[in-house]
């Protein structure tokens, strides 16, 4: 009797995975490691090496959240991969293989000032690889580079800041729910989602995202060396196609990721067949450099399912992003 219950309650186990799976849900089993960053060689022989960074993803200094653990940032490992370059003089160069929609702009603009540092007290040539996507955050962070190559497919541009703020005013009256606030001054609360903001705010706010905004096209038109005239065609924050970026002077080639490798050698004075190297925390079978899986995914231990809800319904803090995110309405 016990053996059929089990059995039955193993098959339930089986078909609810399934009919989640169907509902479209994605469940991956992972765990957690928290081993040191190892080096893994990617392709090439010799001393001198290249590393690739993938940056994949919003950028944020916060850790990353799951259902069963928490993870390094963004930032923190980014971070940690740099320092971790900079202590082994074999590290002539690297990559940077962007694929990033932007994300807030203090977290941008660290990444952006350890890139500028690392090359400082390396002398070592940084090349940024556009993918998919290096819009508004993801362009910032690559503007210390040496040479940027993007994918003929490549999305960028956005060069520009959005705030955020959810508003539920409208929502709260209709279900007959307050929120009483009692405050110091009167522009305490300002940006609240409790209600609208009046156009001394709307102003305040306007002069913080214009002198943010005023921040990123100081940095463009210092490193990509652009005109007025040019600076003022991006200050709308559009994005482009990789053709038009390159008219725009925007980026200085297009190319694949192994074009881009090749730059970073050629730019370094390395041979082509100089190492190309990863920090990672685990190995993987058959690794190569189109490997999505970034310093902190799994290693050994502990299996866990993770449903990746941050992935399914991305929620962003009230704040001031360099972001380029489709579907947001604003006046």
């Amino acid at each position: 009797m016990e053996k059929s219950h089990l059995f039955k309650a193993s098959l339930l186990g089986i078909a609810a995975v399934l009919v989640t799976s169907c509902a479209g849900i994605n469940i991956r089993i992972t765990s957690r490691s928290e081993e040191p960053l190892k080096e893994y060689t990617l392709e090439g022989r010799g001393r001198e090496k290249v590393l690739l960074i993938p940056v994949r993803g919003l950028i944020s200094d916060a850790p990353e959240r799951s259902l069963l653990a928490n993870r390094p940032g963004m930032v923190e490992e980014i971070v940690a991969e740099l320092r971790k370059a900079q202590d082994d003089r074999n590290v002539k160069a690297v990559v940077l293989e962007i694929n990033s929609p932007g994300g807030s702009t203090t977290g941008s603009d660290i990444l952006y000032h350890e890139i500028e540092r690392f090359k400082e007290k390396t002398n070592a040539k940084v090349v940024a690889a556009f993918m998919d996507l290096a819009a508004s955050g993801g362009y910032y962070i690559a503007l210390p580079a040496d040479l940027i190559v993007a994918d003929p497919t490549a999305v960028t541009g956005s060069i520009g800041v959005i705030m955020i703020t959810p508003k539920v005013a409208g929502l709260m009256e209709k279900i007959g729910v307050a929120v009483e606030v009692t405050k110091s001054g009167s522009e305490k609360d300002m940006g609240s989602p409790f209600r609208t903001s009046t156009p001394e705010e709307q102003k305040i706010l306007q002069e913080l995202i214009g002198n943010l905004a005023g921040r990123f096209l100081s940095l463009v038109a210092k490193h990509r060396k652009l005109d007025s005239e040019s600076l003022a065609g991006i200050s709308t924050a559009r994005i482009y196609g990789s053709e038009e970026a390159l008219l725009l002077k925007l980026v200085d080639r297009i190319g694949y990721l192994d074009d881009a490798l090749a730059d970073a050698k050629h730019l370094a004075g390395l041979a082509n067949d100089a190492k190309v190297i990863v920090y990672r925390r685990t190995k993987y079978p058959n690794d190569n450099v189109y490997n999505p899986s970034s310093a902190w995914d799994p290693g050994t231990g502990l299996s866990l399912i993770d449903l990746h809800i941050q992935e399914i319904l991305p929620v962003l803090a009230p704040g001031f992003y360099y972001l380029w995110m489709p579907g947001m309405t604003g006046k």
